[in-house]
């Protein structure tokens, strides 16, 4: 297992080399992906999407939460974060780590909707057109009644969030750095 300073390290490469594409300097802490994770229920779930693996600190704790049948996505669009992922959690045979956007999701699920997608990516800082179609790619792939929970460290997002999924919940995790906003969005039959 890699070391926490050695996933630092490659986080920030990555970060120097695509700073609005990563969004942050540090991986995100454990406490903040437990906060993040918990509105859902990882346990039941059949199929789970994460957009933007980086280096796997929140992959870990979904894969730790899922249950033995179940399948995870992991989208990394940086070639060197998704192969340390795929390097270190691989082995696991509930994981396939995908190097593509995450605007492609539909085209891996199978056509089995995922329950929950999980994302880190930092939409704030993202092109306009990008967000809006990740942000519509990822309601696509969701099941009715699946939950997309979102990690950002700015608030902006929120009205996005509930002019396409209805129903959106909101929690302030301060022990992250920098702090962070998640939100968990259900996507409500309309």
């Amino acid at each position: 297992m890699r070391s926490s300073i050695q996933d630092r390290i490659s986080f920030l490469r990555s970060f120097l080399a695509n700073p609005r594409q990563v969004g942050a300097v540090l991986p995100t802490s454990r406490r903040a992906v437990r906060d993040l994770l918990d509105p859902a229920d990882l346990s039941g779930a059949r199929t789970v999407v994460e957009f933007g693996a980086g280096t796997g600190v929140c992959t870990r704790e979904i894969l730790k939460r899922l249950g033995p049948d179940a399948r995870l996505l992991a989208f990394e669009l940086d070639r060197s974060l998704a192969r340390l992922v795929s390097e270190e959690l691989g082995s696991d045979p509930r994981l396939r780590v995908i190097n593509d956007s995450a605007e492609n999701v539909t085209l891996y699920l199978e056509d089995e909707p995922a329950d929950v997608i999980v994302s880190a990516l930092p939409f704030t800082t993202l092109p306009a057109e990008l967000r809006r179609s990740v942000l519509g790619a990822a309601h696509r792939a969701l099941a009715p009644g699946g939950i997309f929970l979102v990690l950002q460290y700015s608030p902006l997002i929120r009205a996005e969030l509930e002019a396409l999924f209805g129903g959106v919940r909101f929690r302030f995790s301060p022990l992250n750095v920098p702090p962070a906003f998640l939100f968990a969005c259900e996507k409500v039959p309309r």
